[in-house]
């Protein structure tokens, strides 16, 4: 049967090339379409923890519904201990945010404030290679100011300005100090670099008798992969007054849009395959059609209708097979190759700001585990799509068949 499909296949080239052709096209898109779609998304997650989130954030327990000074961490050195334990974590640092009022010799705005640790920051997020004008903060910087530059216009500030901060402290009592503008950033999140500014932690905590406490604690770990068996093993070493949450948890608007992204960008490459699905069952059924003399001619020497099934199987599946296998490495080159090079659009990123869009990058993802799925969706449409005419051919008794007009 195998042997009679390859014939078949060579004498029936139009619709042979036709069939091939339409599977070329499928698979590649398919495995394109996927990987730019699931690229963008890791994209839209690394870039969001890259500014300022991390992979897993530590909180007191109600700060996030609650806030307020009474629901600080108050004992970081003790946690920091216990992940300094915990395998799989790259690297975490304490921060101490507060919100106040930030004001310039012309300008008010209220903003927020938080104390950072310097040498960590950098590996932490983007805070550091963001910088604009000015410098980055060190640990001897004192009372500098480094702020985004949306925030610096909403202020008419420019760099070496004072600007006077108000504000309460971890105590509640009141805050007041004049920071000098040292440094300008721009992530290019446009909500985040209207109202945020940093000082050292090692200043900021003496103005705010922050001493080892913190708003949270922020860790980035090695694969995020790995990251809710990394938050199991925080969550057994911390007591019961504090909380360990994952980026799915902290960018659940996120992730939710992403997901609600993939379903319709699913949908969308489901249409197409339906359409070309019914195009490739209607020319293998006019194919077929066209051959019943041809069947009933083998009906009658002997061939079964379980043999026909086979050769129109055979048929399918070695067009099918030679398609997916030229357009697989293909499009996994696309995908390999973008990944590593991925599509600049200049100016996307500013376009779209107000969406999170912080980079005009379009990487795509390479996952052989994704093309494996895609390849195998396409071979499944195929192998469906010769199930109606196989019965249809079927349907004809070996003598009719043999003498069909």
């Amino acid at each position: 049967m195998f042997n009679l499909a390859l014939k078949n296949i060579l004498f029936y080239k139009g619709r042979s090339i036709t069939t091939l052709i339409l599977t070329f096209i499928s698979a590649l898109m398919f495995i394109v379409y996927v990987s730019m779609m699931d690229g963008s998304h890791e994209s839209m997650l690394k870039n969001a923890l890259k500014v300022y989130t991390g992979s897993i954030e530590i909180y007191k327990k109600d700060y996030r519904d609650i806030g307020g000074n009474e629901y600080l961490i108050t004992d970081v050195q003790k946690i920091e201990k216990e992940l300094d334990k915990i395998e799989g974590i790259d690297t975490y640092t304490a921060r101490y945010e507060t919100y106040g009022l930030l004001s310039s010799s012309t300008q008010s705005s209220a903003s927020l404030v938080a104390g950072v640790e310097p040498l960590k920051e950098p590996s932490m997020s983007q805070l550091k290679v963001a910088l604009v004008e000015g410098e980055f903060l060190s640990p001897t910087s004192g009372n500098c100011l480094y702020a985004g530059v949306d925030l610096v216009k909403k202020l008419e500030a420019k760099l070496g300005d004072e600007i006077s901060f108000v504000g309460a402290a971890s105590d509640n009592s009141f805050a007041a100090d004049l920071f000098k503008l040292c440094g300008t950033f721009r992530t290019g999140s446009f909500s985040f670099d209207a109202s945020s500014a940093f000082i050292a932690r090692a200043y900021f905590d003496e103005l705010m008798m922050s001493h080892n406490k913190a708003s949270y604690i922020n860790i980035k770990v090695h694969d995020l992969n790995d990251v809710d068996t990394i938050n199991t093993q925080i969550s057994a070493k911390i007591d019961d007054s504090i909380e360990s949450l994952t980026w799915k948890t902290l960018m659940k608007t996120m992730v939710d849009a992403m997901e609600v992204d993939s379903i319709f960008g699913y949908i969308t490459i489901s249409i197409f395959y339906v359409v070309i699905f019914f195009v490739i069952m209607i020319f293998g059924f006019i194919n077929v059609s066209s051959r019943i003399r041809e069947f009933g001619t083998l009906r009658c020497i002997g061939l079964s209708r379980q043999k026909i099934r086979t050769l129109l199987f055979y048929e399918i599946f070695i067009l099918s097979s030679i398609a997916i296998m030229i357009a697989t490495p293909i499009g996994a080159y696309i995908a390999y190759y973008y990944s590593v090079h991925p599509i600049v659009i200049d100016g996307m990123s500013e376009m779209y700001k107000d969406y999170g869009i912080i980079s005009d990058e379009i990487p795509f993802s390479f996952n052989l585990f994704t093309i494996t799925w895609n390849i195998s969706v396409v071979y499944l449409l195929n192998i469906l799509s010769i199930l109606y005419p196989m019965a249809f051919i079927n349907s004809f008794k070996p003598v009719e068949a043999a003498h069909h007009v």
